[in-house]
């Protein structure tokens, strides 16, 4: 009997090796290796155990490679989004969160789901700033096994924050019910330097991959304590020194200006929406090679949902004062040099529109289509610590690989009609 088992497991680990190795010849009408350089014409990448081994002019494919015809497309790496939430759905109620259905496991299925839209839409990699730690590591890591399609993931699990602030779940029910969440514990809220130092060990000891933590005030909290600096500067430095110190980089979600350049002082390595950035914040940031995510995605998602019962009171006037700026502070980071990474903040508005977010960086932030598909390709992978697997389509990269109809280097709009995808070497099914 254990012997059988054995012969059967040993089986399947070679069924699964052989289906890793195969050869795919990927052919392009115009190939974009390197958003940051001129295209290539007629052109064949050649893809084997997962990676991109070369790149053949013309339309050939080597001896029994599987051909991916891509010659009426352009090819290009895929796209990387470094702020998501994919363990929740956009348009449901803020109280939605309180139903019997809404448990981890639940909220797994929910990750997995939105992960292989995100997928369908282009996006190879992401970053999944906040959610419940048990399914948002069990999503991470059941898609790289092959139980599930998807792209790489990256997670932060629960976001840091100050009691009554924006990630507090306590904020905005009855006392009875808020007494109850708080009995239960909420890792990421915390006060003082030790606290926050504590509450960083015990997320990363959870195995995340980033710590993110709440400088300012947030847009969809019900709470009334607006949108500027939440954190001191003590504290965020505290923060941001203990992940560092752990090999963990820093997101900061931070809407307010004098929020923002705290948390840039304080060494985050990136700035998550930047809403009322001022010109003392774009300085700094430049200064110090801060990465800005400006998730102009989230706003659209804002004008979905507004006046519908979806938002609270409060929430609905923050969002009426973030509309207000849509854009501005991306275009003053762009003109001043600031490093830029494509993030989204999927969840606010539907997963499957994410790709709408290049368009945005060029009609709202001012950006060229070139620069912003750099942000949405280099520039993610560098923030990730991931160039040296994704970004470009080098040799030797992951095979992480797209095909959309038109130019994505003069109509940004071209990276929402998605032809083909590609995540480390595994073809994404597209329905």
């Amino acid at each position: 009997m254990m012997l059988g088992k054995l012969i059967a497991a040993i089986a399947l680990a070679a069924l699964s090796t052989a289906a890793q190795a195969e050869t795919y010849a990927i052919q392009a009408g115009r190939l974009i290796v390197d958003a940051a350089k001129p295209a290539r014409g007629p052109s064949t990448v050649i893809v084997d155990n997962g990676r991109i081994v070369r790149i053949e002019d013309g339309a050939t494919a080597p001896a029994g490679a599987t051909v991916v015809d891509m010659r009426g497309k352009t090819v290009l790496p895929g796209l990387v989004d470094v702020h998501v939430h994919l363990t929740q759905h956009s348009g449901e109620p803020w109280y939605q969160s309180l139903t019997p259905k809404y448990s981890e496991p639940y909220a797994a299925t929910v990750g997995l789901s939105n992960a292989l839209t995100m997928a369908r839409a282009g996006f190879t990699t992401l970053r999944d700033l906040g959610g419940p730690p048990a399914a948002s590591l069990a999503m991470r890591d059941a898609i790289p096994e092959g139980s599930f399609s998807g792209p790489r993931v990256m997670v932060s699990g629960p976001a840091l924050s100050i009691i009554g602030g924006h990630g507090d779940d306590a904020v905005g029910y009855n006392p009875e019910l808020a007494s109850a969440i708080n009995t239960r514990g909420q890792v990421g809220v915390c006060t003082g330097v030790q606290q926050c130092s504590e509450a960083v060990r015990k997320i990363a000891a959870m195995g995340v991959d980033v710590i993110k933590f709440h400088a300012t005030g947030g847009v969809l909290d019900p709470g009334a304590m607006g949108l500027e600096q939440h954190f001191s500067d003590v504290e965020m430095k505290a923060i941001i020194d203990t992940a560092h110190g752990l090999h963990l980089k820093t997101a900061a979600h931070a809407h307010g200006a004098k929020g923002i350049l705290a948390a840039v002082r304080a060494g985050v390595d990136s700035i998550e929406h930047g809403t009322f950035i001022d010109a003392e914040g774009v300085k700094e940031m430049k200064a110090r090679g801060t990465y800005f995510s400006a998730t102009l995605m989230a706003f659209s998602g804002l004008q979905m949902y507004i006046g519908k019962g979806i938002y609270t009171p409060n929430s609905e006037i923050k969002a009426r004062q973030t509309l207000g700026v849509w854009g501005r502070g991306l275009s003053m980071a762009y003109k001043a040099g600031v490093k830029i990474a494509l993030g989204t903040d999927a969840a606010v508005f539907p997963h499957a529109r994410a790709g709408e977010e290049v368009g945005l960086m060029v009609s709202k932030g001012g950006m060229t289509p070139r620069d912003a598909l750099i942000a949405a390709t280099r520039g993610g992978a560098d923030l990730l610590d991931l160039s040296s697997e994704t970004g470009t389509l080098d040799p030797g990269k992951s095979a992480d690989i797209i095909a959309v109809d038109g130019d994505p280097l003069t109509d940004p709009a071209a990276v929402t009609h998605i032809a083909f995808v590609m995540a480390q070497g595994k073809p994404i099914p597209m329905r």
